[in-house]
């Protein structure tokens, strides 16, 4: 248990489908900094996330959402900040040099942008039947696997030799991008880099959906 973590507190509340990348990333974080939390699995078929109760936590209607001991966030990049912010264990996870820092932000900004647009989107067809444009997904994300591969062929992570909130808030969509109908299997480096993240004591992984059988 993280030291920080009060030992009269209660766990951490989160919010979430367990087959959303943005809820995966906050388990994955918490789980990594070794703080306690409970998850609540919402029925969003039947709209869950937009009831008067919920919307309370989320106004945006969205998961993930936290409630730690009264301290209730939405969004899952932020909510990354607070945990690492809030329950230090002595890791760098999100630097305060100026270059550094700007170079984590690049990348939550990659996490919300490219990768919601591209390979999160072309699993949402996939997995929850999204009436959405898949081909222009995939093209999407392979753009961005490209940029990715470069940047981790010359570094164990996304902005350096450690692990920083850039690589948790980018790892689930990337690890489960072939269940979109993305293939990694032409990006070495980032296979590399999913591996490392795998590889962490604490790692929890996402609960797997359908994977096409000619991307796998």
């Amino acid at each position: 248990m993280n030291p920080h973590f009060p030992c009269n507190a209660e766990p951490i509340r989160l919010y979430r489908n367990p087959k959303s990348g943005h809820c995966h990333r906050v388990e994955l974080m918490m789980s990594l900094l070794g703080v306690p939390y409970e998850t609540y699995d919402l029925d969003m078929a039947n709209g869950a996330h937009k009831s008067p109760a919920f919307l309370r936590f989320s106004p945006f209607g969205q998961v993930p959402a936290i409630n730690d001991n009264g301290t209730i966030l939405a969004d899952s990049n932020a909510i990354l900040v607070y945990l690492v912010r809030n329950y230090p264990d002595g890791h760098r996870w999100l630097p305060d040099t100026a270059q550094h820092g700007a170079e984590v932000q690049r990348w939550l900004s990659v996490a919300a942008g490219e990768i919601a647009s591209g390979p999160a989107i072309a699993r949402l067809v996939s997995v929850f039947g999204a009436k959405l444009d898949q081909e222009a997904a995939q093209a999407k994300a392979h753009r961005l696997l490209r940029v990715m591969e470069d940047t981790l062929k010359t570094r164990s992570f996304l902005t350096g030799r450690a692990i920083t909130i850039a690589d948790i808030a980018c790892y689930s969509y990337i690890a489960h991008a072939p269940e979109g109908g993305v293939s990694l299997r032409a990006y070495l480096a980032v296979r590399a880099w999913l591996s490392r993240i795998e590889a962490l004591p604490g790692f929890v992984a996402m609960e797997p959906s359908r994977v096409p059988e000619d991307v796998a």
